[in-house]
């Protein structure tokens, strides 16, 4: 019986997404402690950072998509919102590490998740159930904590530990936008194609803020 449930397709798929969302949670934690280890260095860079994070990108899946030859699926304007509001959330949660904590600054970015619950509701059409939204509203009492606590700071959890929860919550509403294109391109178009564009908005956006 356990070897049945072990080769069970949705089981296998199940296993694999899960393993992939820890995948991504390694590397943005990574991504979380350098950006704070600068900060605490002195080097304040957060355009830098994210060009090089959408060039990483745009080296991998810009020949992929060329060797297609085929015409894009989305409008390309639309891409370039997604890069817009992507590059924006990239930069505001950044900047944030030289205000706050690495702690509050992680916590709070969690806030993306009631942005994409009910950006996914209204234009999507997701539903969800009563377990996800109990889920929701103890994520958010957490973050509401996190920002109370905050308020209280006397100064050792960053410069300004509330202009740094500001930023990190600004930048989650840019998060959440491209994450709700992303997921939209992803299922009912192409990844490839999505990631692609993404990263060649984004290059566009920061060289120009760079500049």
């Amino acid at each position: 019986m356990m070897n049945n449930w072990w080769r069970n397709k949705n089981v296998s798929r199940l296993l694999f997404a899960l393993f992939l969302g820890q995948l991504v949670s390694l590397a943005l934690a990574i991504l979380g402690f350098t950006s704070s280890l600068l900060a605490n260095q002195g080097v304040h860079a957060p355009l830098t950072q994210s060009f090089f994070s959408y060039l990483s990108l745009a080296l991998v899946y810009i020949p992929i998509l060329l060797s297609r030859r085929q015409k894009l699926m989305v409008p390309w304007y639309w891409y370039a919102l997604a890069g817009f509001v992507d590059s924006i959330g990239n930069y505001l949660i950044i900047k944030a590490y030289q205000f706050s904590s690495i702690t509050s600054v992680t916590l709070l970015a969690c806030w993306t998740i009631p942005w994409v619950i009910i950006l996914t509701w209204i234009f999507i059409g997701t539903r969800y159930s009563i377990g996800q939204f109990v889920g929701s509203a103890i994520c958010i009492g957490g973050l509401a904590l996190v920002f109370l606590s905050d308020a209280n700071e006397s100064g050792s959890g960053g410069r300004n530990p509330i202009l740094g929860d500001v930023l990190v919550l600004g930048g989650t509403i840019g998060f959440a936008l491209s994450n709700v294109g992303e997921e939209f391109c992803v299922k009912k178009r192409d990844r490839v194609e999505y990631i692609a564009m993404l990263a060649v908005f984004g290059l566009i956006v920061t060289m120009c803020a760079i500049i």
